[in-house]
C-alpha cells in the first residue's frame, strides 16, 4: 500500500464501534507502558499492525526486526500488513485482539483513546523531544507516536515546467494558473492531474489549511469559524482545484485516473504537476529510475501563497503508533515504538520529515530549507472537536468525496456554480458547531 494519511469513518462506523466496544475498552483513566530501562529484561512476542504491506511484502519489515533484535534479543516481532487497514482494525477493535502495536485508525475518537491504548507518557515530556504530540494527547497523556512526518507541496517535473519558460515558484494561485497555461500551450504534458478516481489524493488539498495564513493555529480556526469563509485557507484552495479543472487544466476525463500509472508519467514528463506531499517524492524518483530518466526531474514546490513574502507549509504526522491497551507485552511493544521511532532510520529511508525535533531536515525538503520556506507545527489541540465537526456535518474535510463533487461541478457534470457549493459545505459546518453538544 502506498503510504496516505487515510482518513475514513462515518457516523454509522463510529456509533458500531462505540457501542461494540463498550465491554472491552481499558479503564477511562488509561494505563502506561512504560520505556524499559533494561532491554535484557524485555522478553515476549508481539504483533505489529500496520497498512505498509509493500514493506512486510518485500521483507524491509522483517530486516528492522531482525536490528531490533540486536537490542531487544528476547522479543520477537510479527507483522501482519492489512491492506484495508481501516476496515480491518475498525472490525478488530471491536475485541480485545488488534494486535499489540497498531497504528490508531481514524474512526477512533481522540477522547476515547484511553479506553483503547495505553500511555507512552506526559504530552509534558514527550513533546520537549517529538513533534505532533498534541494530535494524540488526551489529558495530559500522549496515546501515540507518529515514526515520520510529511509536508504538502506541488510535486512537478523540473524539464517541464523549465520547457514552459517557468523559471520561478509562483507565488499565488493566479500565478500558477497562467503557469499551467503555459505549460499547455508549449508542452505535451498533461499540466496538473487530479488522481480523482482514486479518490484519497483529493483529500490531501485540505493539508493546504494552515499554509496561505501561515498560522499554525489553522486547526483551532476550524473548531471556531467557517472553513470556507472569504479568504479562509480552504476556500482558497478549494476554488484553486475548481480554476484548474474548469479552465482546461487537468486531464480530459479525470474518472479513468490512475494513481499508480501516474508516478511513470509524472516522471516521463507526460504529466506536469500533482498536488501531494513529501513522501510521494521517493516513490516518483523510484518511477523515473525504472522509466530511465533522471530522478532529479521530480521536483517540489510549496502551495502557491505566501504570507509576508514568505511561502509556509504544514507538517502532519503519519498514522501514529500506539500499544493496545489489552497487551501482555506492554514493555516490549513500547521498546519497539521508541526503537522504530529513535533509532530504526525508518525516517530517513522514507526521505520523510522525523519526529525528532533535533533532527536535520531530510534531503527532498532542501529546495524548501533554501527557499525560506517556513515549516508551520499545527496546534492540534482542538483536532478531536474538528474531526467531530466533519462527522457531523457530513461534509468530509479528510474524505474525498466533497472534491470530487467539486471537480464534477468545475467539469459540468454536477449543476451549480463554485460559490453556492462552497457556501452550502460552510453552512453545514456552521450549523453542526451550533449543534455541538446538544
Amino acid at each position: 500500500m502506498n503510504r496516505r494519511r487515510v482518513l475514513a469513518g462515518s457516523i454509522a462506523a463510529l456509533a458500531l464501534l462505540a457501542s461494540a466496544c463498550t465491554g472491552t475498552g481499558g479503564s477511562s483513566k488509561g494505563e502506561d507502558a512504560k520505556a524499559p530501562d533494561d532491554p535484557s529484561k524485555v522478553s515476549g512476542t508481539i504483533t505489529v499492525l500496520t497498512h505498509r504491506t509493500d514493506l512486510v511484502q518485500d521483507g524491509t519489515m522483517k530486516k528492522y526486526a531482525a536490528a531490533f533484535n540486536k537490542t531487544y534479543p528476547d522479543v520477537k516481532v510479527e507483522f501482519d500488513g492489512l491492506t484495508d487497514y481501516e476496515g480491518e482494525v475498525k472490525i478488530r477493535m471491536n475485541t480485545e485482539n488488534y494486535g499489540d502495536v497498531l497504528m490508531i485508525p481514524a474512526v477512533i475518537e481522540k477522547k476515547d483513546y484511553p479506553r483503547f491504548f495505553a500511555s507512552l507518557g506526559s504530552e509534558a515530556e514527550r513533546s520537549a523531544q517529538y513533534r505532533f504530540t498534541d494530535y494524540s494527547t488526551v489529558g495530559g497523556k500522549v496515546y501515540g507516536q507518529s515514526p515520520i512526518g510529511v509536508v504538502p507541496g506541488m510535486i512537478y517535473n523540473k524539464k517541464v515546467w523549465s520547457r514552459a519558460g517557468i523559471t520561478d515558484w509562483p507565488t499565488t494561485p493566479a500565478e500558477f494558473l497562467d503557469d499551467l497555461k503555459a505549460i499547455k500551450s508549449k508542452t505535451d504534458a498533461i499540466p496538473y492531474y487530479t488522481n480523482f478516481k482514486d479518490m484519497w489524493p483529493l483529500s490531501s488539498w485540505t493539508n493546504v489549511n494552515g499554509s496561505v495564513g501561515c498560522d499554525t493555529q489553522a486547526t483551532t480556526r476550524l473548531a471556531e469559524g467557517n472553513p470556507w469563509a472569504d479568504g479562509a485557507d480552504l476556500r482558497v484552495a478549494d476554488t484553486l482545484l475548481y480554476d484548474i479543472v474548469h479552465q482546461g487544466l487537468a486531464e480530459k476525463d479525470p474518472t479513468t485516473t490512475n494513481w499508480e500509472a501516474s508516478k511513470p508519467k509524472i516522471a516521463k514528463g507526460e504529466i506536469a504537476t500533482m498536488w501531494l506531499g513529501s513522501w510521494a517524492i521517493i516513490q516518483m524518483q523510484d518511477a523515473a529510475k525504472q522509466a530511465g530518466v533522471q530522478p532529479d526531474d521530480i521536483g517540489f514546490m510549496p502551495f502557491p501563497a505566501q504570507k509576508d513574502g514568505t511561502f509556509c507549509a504544514v507538517t502532519s504526522p503519519d498514522y501514529q503508533q500506539a500499544v493496545n491497551i489489552h497487551s501482555r507485552n506492554k514493555a516490549a511493544a513500547r521498546a519497539w515504538i521508541d526503537w522504530f521511532t529513535d533509532v530504526s532510520g525508518y525516517a530517513d529511508d522514507n526521505l520523510a520529515l522525523s519526529p525528532l525535533k533535533k533532527a536535520p531536515l531530510p534531503t527532498v525538503l532542501k529546495p524548501y530549507q533554501d527557499a525560506g520556506v517556513k515549516l508551520l507545527d499545527l496546534d492540534d489541540t482542538r483536532g478531536g472537536e474538528v474531526k467531530t465537526l466533519d462527522n457531523r456535518s457530513e461534509v468530509g474535510i479528510y474524505k474525498p468525496d466533497y472534491r470530487q463533487e467539486l471537480v464534477d461541478l468545475a467539469r459540468g457534470a454536477r449543476k451549480g456554480d463554485l460559490d453556492g457549493f462552497l457556501d452550502g459545505l460552510g453552512e453545514k459546518w456552521t450549523e453542526a458547531q451550533r449543534n455541538a453538544g446538544s
